[in-house]
C-alpha cells in the first residue's frame, strides 16, 4: 500500500506482532515514575520526545505525577494478531508500526554483529494507552516514546503520533518509524554498554551531565538513519521484504522531524530563551546532521557521538 509520502510497504509481507506487547485494553491506573529523574542523572529513561512532554506537561521530568503509584497493564494480543493477518492490515496504524518495528530489528540482526561483533537481542515494544508500568516505574502518555534498559523494552501510546504532527509540525509517515528507530537506537546502546557508560559519566562528572545525555540521543538519531538507509534491504522471517520503496521525500521527512524535536527550537516554542545548559537532546541542527549521519553512511560505527570532537560541548 503507497503511502502519500511515497513510502510503500509491502502488503505481502508478514507481520510479526510477536515483537510487540498490546496493552491498550488493559486500562491502567497510578502515575509517575516513583521519583526516577528523566532523562537523565540516574534514572532509567530515554527518549525521543521527553523534551516536548518538559514543554507540554510542565513538569521538569516530562511526567505529571513524580513519585506515585504504579499501574497494572497486563497484554493481550489477540486483537492485533487478528487486525495484522487481515488483507488490509498495512492500512492500519498499529499493523503499519509492527512492520516498522519488524524492519528495524531485522537490520540490527544483520548489522549489529557485523558492525560491532555483537549478537543482537530483540527487545518487545509495548503498545499502551493512557498509563503503563515498566520496569522503570509507571509512566502515562505524557512521557511520550521512550526505551526502559530495566527491562528492555521499547514503549509507545501511538496517539503520540497525533502530537507530533498537529503540535510539533511533523505530520509526514515517516516520522513514526524514525521515532521508533530512534528508540530501538536506545536498545542497540544498551546491548553494547553505551547507556550504562554514559551514566557512569554522568555520575563520576554531574557538570557533564546534559552534555552526555545529547550525546545519547543524538548517536540515537544517528542510528535511526543507519536504519533508514538500510530499510528496504530488510525482510520478514520467509524472506519478503518489508519495505517496496521509501523515497528522497521519506528521507526529508525524517530530517524535518529531527528538525522539530530539537532542544533549541521546542525551547522557542514554549515561548521562552534559549538555553544550551538546559539541553538534553540536542539543537535542531545537530540533530538533523546526525541523523543524516547515519543515513549518508549507512554504517552505525560513524555515529559515534561520544568521540572528541563529536559534539559541540558549548551547544
Amino acid at each position: 500500500m503507497a503511502q502519500e509520502d511515497g513510502m510503500e510497504l509491502n502488503e505481502n509481507a508478514e507481520i510479526d506482532t510477536s515483537q510487540v506487547e498490546d496493552a491498550r485494553g488493559s486500562g491502567g491506573g497510578g502515575g509517575g515514575f516513583g521519583g526516577l529523574p528523566i532523562p537523565i542523572g540516574g534514572g532509567g529513561l530515554t527518549g525521543i520526545i521527553i523534551t516536548v512532554l518538559l514543554v507540554l506537561v510542565g513538569g521538569y521530568f516530562g511526567v505529571n505525577n513524580l513519585g506515585g503509584g504504579g499501574s497494572s497493564s497486563t497484554s493481550d494480543n489477540g486483537k492485533i494478531n487478528s487486525e495484522c493477518k487481515q488483507g488490509d492490515a498495512t492500512k492500519q496504524l498499529d499493523c503499519r508500526n509492527v512492520l516498522y518495528i519488524n524492519s528495524i530489528q531485522a537490520y540490527w540482526a544483520t548489522e549489529l554483529p557485523k558492525a560491532f561483533g555483537k549478537q543482537y537481542e530483540k527487545s518487545v515494544t509495548k503498545i499502551f494507552a493512557n498509563r503503563v508500568n515498566t520496569g522503570c516505574g509507571a509512566a502515562d502518555s505524557g512521557v511520550g516514546p521512550f526505551y526502559c534498559p530495566a527491562d528492555d523494552k521499547v514503549y509507545i501510546d501511538l496517539t503520540f503520533y497525533q502530537l507530533l504532527a498537529k503540535q510539533l509540525g511533523a505530520p509526514g509517515e515517516f516520522a513514526q518509524p524514525y521515532v521508533l528507530a530512534h528508540e530501538y537506537g536506545h536498545h542497540v546502546q544498551d546491548l553494547l554498554g553505551t547507556e550504562a557508560k554514559m551514566r557512569r559519566a554522568q555520575q563520576s562528572d554531574p557538570d557533564s551531565a546534559n552534555l552526555q545525555s545529547v550525546r545519547l540521543e543524538l548517536q540515537a538519531d544517528c542510528y535511526a538513519g543507519a536504519w533508514a538507509k538500510g530499510a528496504t534491504g530488510t525482510t520478514d522471517a520467509k524472506g519478503n521484504k518489508i519495505f517496496k520503496s521509501l523515497t528522497d521525500e521519506d528521507i526529508q521527512e525524517g530530517i524535518q522531524t529531527a528538525g522539530q524535536i530539537g532542544d533549541d527550537t521546542l525551547q522557542q516554542r514554549n515561548g521562552g530563551t534559549v538555553n544550551p545548559a538546559e539541553f538534553t537532546h540536542g539543537t535542531s541542527a545537530d540533530r538533523q546532521k546526525w541523523f543524516r549521519t547515519g543515513y549518508d553512511s549507512g554504517d552505525p560505527t560513524k555515529c559515534d557521538t561520544f568521540a572528541p570532537g563529536a559534539v559541540n560541548e558549548g551547544d
